[in-house]
């Protein structure tokens, strides 16, 4: 049995084709392609239908090779596209690090509120926060439904409108405990509910239409409701050996640190902390605090190859790993460093506000980077033990960021715990297990997770040099009280 499943990030696609053989996942990359967002007018925008034609290209590039079964897509959360009542859409999908959202601030007793029904972190991005920019504009008038962008994408290929759990979850409007709509909440903001009713993962989204089918050459087959926020597609894969005792990190623009329970977690500690409730697969919550992750690397390298445009990520690891250890200690939380532009410039001008040693070079500024991230994932854990007592004894790291070795043997140093990294290619083969489960031929979470270990090497980290990363991570917390 082979699926095609689409794995959206917020630089790049990829389409790869994953098989199921003698209770072992395999893959094959088929396409991949970039996701380019397009600044027009002073807005921040997805390119939606360059990257629909990308799903075409993919479809037909897959059936040449492969007889596949089902068709799956995950991407990051919040955003959406609009469409009219004839269906069509109104526009390029508005990207989260837009600045549209601003504007808006809530309350004391309207935060609590709106945190004691949806569970979920406040970010300046979040769905509730921009249909409340949506009423300023002009095209809500005529706005007839709201698609998050998997939820798009799969209308596009079937003609079918829904709303996957999953991804709904990371936007504020539902409620955590009933797991759906909180149509109270959107009503006292003025915001009509215009999304799609909702599925969850593992069911059947439609068929693809017959105007794909002739264009790709594909033939009739199922497109699948999966885990499609890329987040909770990740953590199905990832191979927990006690989740009572394991947080996981999945590592990609965003580093998202969390644990898997079956309780959504709401309470004092967790609103004050900023911690969110997502809705995860198998009726599991992923309770995860947002860390601002290798955004920072990847805005870095943007600036660094308009002089060196071969320049990797490897080499800025390898260029770092030769610097000085906590040269500068930075907050990678830090709304300074959110919006897209000169990175290092961002750190420089951080490093002289917080009156610390400013990094000049790559290696110096790279390794303050990921030293940073370190010291966050060490301050999250600190949060976490807080909020539920849990005795973390592991961290799995899954994702594209693992193969930044330095990264992952940092966090075990910061953290003092044991790192398991693995595997890669988390949030596609989390994508094809619930196209797998959705064709009934895998039984459930359990079952997932053991094709999972069975199919990946992981690699393991230990602690090293525990003193002077406690020492580092006194003064991160220095430096963020001095930012607050």
């Amino acid at each position: 049995m082979k699926v095609l499943a689409f794995d959206f990030g917020a630089s790049s696609g990829r389409g790869i084709v994953f098989e199921l053989k003698n209770g072992k996942v395999e893959f094959e990359e088929i396409h991949r392609f970039d996701n380019e967002p397009v600044m027009i007018n002073g807005r921040f925008k997805w390119d939606v239908l360059r990257l629909f034609h990308e799903i075409k290209v993919g479809i037909s590039k897959c059936v040449k090779l492969h007889d596949i079964g089902a068709i799956g897509i995950d991407t990051w959360g919040v955003d959406y596209g609009l469409l009219d009542s004839n269906g069509e859409l109104l526009g390029n999908p508005y990207h989260y690090r837009d600045a549209r959202t601003a504007y808006i601030e809530f309350t004391e007793d309207e935060r609590k509120m709106i945190f004691d029904s949806t569970g979920i972190q406040f970010m300046a991005f979040n769905t509730l926060l921009q249909r409340m920019a949506d009423s300023k504009e002009r095209v809500n008038d005529i706005a007839d439904t709201a698609l998050f962008m998997p939820d798009l994408f799969n209308y596009f290929l079937t003609g079918e409108k829904r709303t996957e759990y999953t991804l709904a979850s990371t936007g504020q409007i539902l409620n955590a405990k009933a797991r759906d709509f909180d149509n109270e909440l959107l009503a006292k903001f003025n915001i009509k509910n215009i999304f799609a009713p909702i599925i969850r993962p593992g069911e059947i989204v439609g068929m693809l239409s017959d105007e794909i089918c002739a264009e790709t050459g594909c033939k009739k087959i199922p497109v699948i409701a999966v885990a499609s926020h890329d987040t909770a597609s990740a953590v199905v894969s990832v191979p927990m050996e006690d989740p009572k005792k394991c947080v996981y990190i999945s590592t990609g623009t965003w580093m998202l640190f969390g644990i898997e329970t079956d309780e959504c977690v709401i309470n004092e500690k967790s609103y004050k902390y900023n911690y969110t409730n997502e809705g995860g697969a198998f009726d599991k919550y992923r309770f995860l605090h947002n860390i601002m992750g290798l955004w920072l690397l990847q805005e870095s390298r943007r600036e660094w190859k308009k002089d060196d445009p071969s320049l990797s990520f490897a080499q800025m690891a390898s260029e770092a790993g030769e610097a000085q250890p906590f040269k500068c200690i930075i907050h990678p939380n830090d709304d300074i460093f959110s919006a897209p532009g000169d990175m290092p410039k961002r750190i420089r001008e951080f490093a002289q506000k917080t009156n610390q040693p400013i990094p000049e070079t790559r290696g110096e500024v790279t390794r303050c980077i990921i030293e940073g991230l370190a010291l966050q994932c060490m301050h999250a854990v600190n949060e976490m033990c807080d909020i539920v007592s849990n005795d973390v004894e592991t961290i799995n790291m899954v994702g594209g960021g693992i193969q930044n070795e330095l990264l992952c043997q940092f966090v075990a140093n910061a953290t003092g715990k044991r790192v398991v990294a693995g595997p890669v290619e988390a949030t596609g083969t989390g994508n094809a297990m619930m196209q797998f489960y959705a064709l009934g031929e895998v039984s459930g979470l359990e079952q997932v997770r053991g094709i999972i270990k069975d199919s990946f090497d992981v690699a393991e980290y230990v602690p090293q040099d525990t003193e002077a990363w406690q020492a580092a991570y006194s003064r991160f917390c220095e430096v963020i009280d001095l930012t607050k």
